[in-house]
């Protein structure tokens, strides 16, 4: 058989880590074909090599047939090869034409930029996949979901051959799922072949025929979906099978407050917002992008000026000015942007796990490093971060493992309160299940979590009570016992809930 794509024996090796070890791929022209695997299992660094940004130790490329000499990414584009990353490549500053066009500029006849028809494509772009904002809007100032569409689009712009799509719905809304979905449908109409890498299964049933599994770097095997269950899928990528879906056990103390939030308010966005978090209570938030939930919990840390409204911590009043203010009275928020919020990617993985945590390894101002050296060894550990030491850089792990260490800095803190803002975006099935045993930890130590999540069965699974935003209120708040189902949430995030705020 001919195949549009073959990689084979692709091996790759780091220092202290063979990252693949004689890995294959076949791809077929105008099928999507998914590559599936655990964080750290070496799916990104195979597309990092297909995409010219990683130079492999051993293996082979052939595209059409031909063998194919990728050693950097403008060779890749020469290819026809595309592809859309799971961490943004977007510079924050420029338009959303600038980005698209930015290192393949659209020129006249005196080599000058055709701005005019270089707007005139973006938007035409952005209308066919429903991004609907002007292509001179800054990227500075778009949502997550909407940076997704937009570099969705700049991979579409060019007449692609092959696109890699790697993790494109995690931060998206259903409604702009399933337009990714019909997009797909068409290029592959079109005769373009296309990697979908996911953690998603059941987008598998509308995406795919064939599935590779990596584990460890390995190449694992290549099945055709309509044959394999999603248990065996599971069991492949993880090779183990999993407790999946045991609601935790309830161990919250419904009569002790320790937070209080009284007619909170940002702007239009976080509009008379009222709540309250028990003493070890899993709180969870629900609601669709846009409902304000994570413009509400940056403005209950500080990082954005509340317009109005009361906080109390241990029935004690405070004010929350700064991010800072919030870490020293016990409140800590670990963000869904790692990339540009979370991590300074460009620094170890010891220094981001204990940047907000210096008192713990200092002394009189002098950093105690073999302190320093085992709170990072046993998170490490603990968390199962996939890095051949502490000492490398975060930008270097999968993007599953850099999650891990944003929970690694939040859990040296020791808080009272954690905030978790999507934590399990980007994280396979199995690294879902060691976030909520982490969590499930935390709650029994002591401390209370307040969990943002998009993920409705993730939220039915570990919330004690979740409440549910729309348009910047709060609409509803459920108990969430045996009878709470999927349809009542989502109800209440679209229909506008009862305002039963203190359910």
């Amino acid at each position: 058989m001919n195949y549009l794509l073959e990689m084979k024996n692709i091996t790759k090796v780091f220092p202290g880590v063979k990252a693949l070890d004689k890995v294959n791929l076949n791809l077929n022209a105008g099928k999507t074909h998914i590559l599936l695997g655990e964080n750290g299992a070496g799916k990104s660094t195979l597309i990092k090599v297909l995409s010219g940004a990683h130079q492999p130790e051993e293996g082979e490329i052939y595209i059409d047939g031909k063998k194919a000499v990728i050693a950097n990414p403008s060779d890749a584009f020469k290819y026809g090869i595309s592809v859309i990353y799971q961490e943004f490549q977007l510079a924050a500053n420029l338009t959303i034409y600038e980005n698209i066009f930015l290192g393949r500029e659209l020129t006249n006849s005196f080599n000058f930029i055709n701005k005019r028809k270089t707007i005139a494509k973006t938007e035409e772009m952005m209308k066919f996949v429903g991004l609907d904002l002007t292509a001179n809007t800054l990227v500075r100032d778009l949502t997550i979901a909407e940076k997704q569409m937009v570099e969705i689009t700049k991979a579409l712009v060019f007449d692609a051959d092959i696109i890699v799509f790697d993790e494109p719905t995690a931060t998206l809304t259903d409604k702009e799922t399933t337009r990714l979905f019909e997009i797909i449908h068409q290029l592959e109409e079109e005769g373009i072949g296309i990697i979908y890498i996911s953690h998603r299964l059941k987008e598998f049933e509308e995406v795919g025929e064939r599935c590779t599994i990596l584990r460890d770097g390995k190449y694992i095997d290549t099945v055709e979906l309509a044959e394999t269950s999603k248990e065996e899928l599971v069991n492949l990528m993880t090779g183990r099978k999993l407790d999946k879906g045991k609601k935790r056990c309830n161990i919250c103390f419904p009569d002790k407050k320790i937070l209080e939030v009284d007619n909170l308010s940002y702007q239009d966005k976080v509009k008379d917002v009222s709540f309250y978090l028990c003493e070890k209570e899993i709180l969870g938030i629900s609601g669709l992008v846009g409902a304000g939930r994570t413009e509400l919990v940056k403005t209950l840390i500080g990082e954005y000026s509340k317009d109005s409204g009361k906080i109390k911590l241990n029935n004690r009043e405070v004010e929350l000015n700064s991010p800072a203010d919030a870490i020293k009275n016990n409140l800590f928020y670990l963000s869904e942007d790692r990339k540009d919020e979370g991590l300074f990617l460009g620094h170890s993985i010891r220094n981001n796990i204990t940047i907000s945590s210096l008192q713990r390894v200092t002394k009189k101002g002098v950093l105690k490093n073999r302190h320093e050296e085992e709170i990072c060894d046993n998170l490490i550990e603990q968390l199962n971060i996939k890095t051949p030491n502490m000492h490398t850089e975060a930008l270097t792990l999968s993007g599953g493992n850099q999650q891990k260490v944003v929970i690694a800095k939040g859990l040296c803190r020791q808080a009272q309160i954690y905030i978790f803002d999507e934590p399990t975006r980007g994280i396979d099935v199995g690294a879902k299940e060691e976030i909520y045993e982490i969590m499930d930890k935390l709650i029994q130590d002591g401390s209370s979590i307040i969990m943002i999540s998009s993920d409705l069965p993730e939220l039915l699974r570990i919330s004690d009570r979740i409440m549910v935003m729309a348009d910047g209120r709060l609409v509803d708040t459920f108990t969430n016992d045996e009878d709470l189902s999927q349809q009542e949430i989502l109800s209440a995030a679209v229909g506008g809930g009862k305002n039963n705020v203190y359910a």
